[in-house]
């Protein structure tokens, strides 16, 4: 039996995603002269599509299928990561110098959403092969043991973070690793020997690239304040930089979760999707959420994202394959990153990433990834010992 109570959570969000896509993507509609059903057909397409695939994984037996459904995620869309940056542009335009979506016909693919998911399995796979039968190592040892793991990772670096700057991409990628080499059996000591070397390299990637830089000192502009009153000596005060105006998303991001108040202005009603944030619909959709459904609805979602986690950290509990622990880890912690990253980064808190809200934020591929890595987790929960009534033992 499969965990009914995770696919149903999934589904709530995915619902919701597509009332989101319709309700808060009116300005948009209107400036391009879309239909106004453009992007709830386009959303509802994906839902679908990812509901079916949902349903069909979950229905395979996981000891026959669950390896070459992940190994075919992880070296085909590796694989498409590479050869798009030497496809012709009719089929992969450059946005800003970067690659990062296939067109097919009216699609558009972003093959690192798909390459996401088969990382994770790709580490669960490898890990629980080579990793978890082995006695105490040292730190050496460690390093030795690890490194083909971060070569791999480094090659992912390259790939998203420098040609198609997408640095929080990388962040999530990363920050999933760092976890997982504790479950799979590193030291405290490798963990953050590798966080610190991990914060380096993210500081040195933010320094080589000049939006990045404008984009970390006008997000420091806005919070230097409150974080060097922390800090009252004179010699942090040179940390200051010339505050200038607050980024124009973050500002209006901010005003709109402000007008949501505690019930929100009800659906449609929301004011800052109407221009004064581009695109809300996308990364942006908590704001637009917020003001229009408020602090209760945000709350909503967010417990049902938290569950979603949850119930597949259960699974990963319960299950006795280490390949399937370890993926349902993993996949569990991408999908908190990914949430995490999102919210910080429209409330001011972090600088904006562009990272996509699990289940609710407009985007076939990014639906479709979500929906194949639930469904993989759906095959695993039929390996989880149950009650008569469903419940896990």
């Amino acid at each position: 039996m499969i965990d009914k109570p995770l696919l149903a959570a999934v589904m709530m969000l995915l619902t919701l995603s597509l009332v989101a896509s319709y309700s808060l993507s009116v300005y948009t509609v209107l400036y391009f002269d879309y239909s106004d059903f453009h992007f709830f057909i386009r959303q509802g397409i994906a839902v679908f599509l990812g509901f079916i695939l949902m349903v069909i994984l979950s229905k395979m037996d996981p000891d026959k299928w669950f390896v070459p459904t992940g190994l075919f995620i992880f070296i085909f869309f590796f694989f498409l990561m590479i050869i798009m940056q030497f496809l012709p542009h009719s089929l992969v335009n450059a946005v800003g110098g970067a690659k990062r979506w296939i067109h097919i016909g009216p699609m558009s693919i972003a093959p690192v959403e798909f390459f996401k998911v088969g990382f994770v399995f790709f580490l669960a796979w490898s890990f629980s092969r080579k990793l978890l039968d082995k006695n105490e190592m040292n730190f050496l040892e460690e390093i030795k043991t690890f490194s083909p793991y971060l070569g791999v990772f480094l090659v992912a670096v390259l790939l998203i973070a420098i040609l198609q700057k997408d640095l929080g991409q990388v962040v999530v990628l990363g920050a999933t690793l760092l976890v997982l080499f504790l479950f799979a059996g590193s030291s405290l000591k490798f963990f953050f020997t590798l966080a610190g070397g991990a914060f380096v390299a993210l500081i040195a990637l933010i320094f080589i690239a000049p939006h990045r830089m404008a984009r970390i000192k006008s997000w420091w502009g806005t919070v230097q304040d409150s974080v060097l009153s922390i800090f009252p000596f004179e010699s942090m005060q040179s940390l200051r930089v010339e505050a200038g105006k607050e980024p124009y998303q973050i500002s209006n991001s901010l005003n709109a979760i402000h007008n949501g108040g505690f019930w929100g202005q009800g659906l449609g009603n929301g004011q800052f999707k109407l221009g004064y944030l581009s695109e809300v619909h996308t990364d942006f959709i908590l704001a637009g959420i917020t003001e229009e459904f408020g602090f209760f609805g945000v709350s909503l979602v967010a417990l049902t994202l938290l569950f979603i986690v949850y119930r597949i950290f259960k699974i990963a509990s319960k299950v006795q394959n280490p390949i399937y622990y370890l993926f349902s880890i993993g996949v569990g912690l991408l999908i908190a990153f990914a949430f995490i990253l999102n919210s910080y980064g429209i409330s001011g808190i972090t600088p904006i990433k562009g990272i996509a809200v699990p289940f609710l934020s407009y985007g076939g591929s990014h639906i479709l990834a979500a929906c194949i890595a639930i469904g993989m987790i759906l095959m695993i929960s039929k390996k989880v010992s149950r009650k008569e009534n469903g419940d896990m033992l």
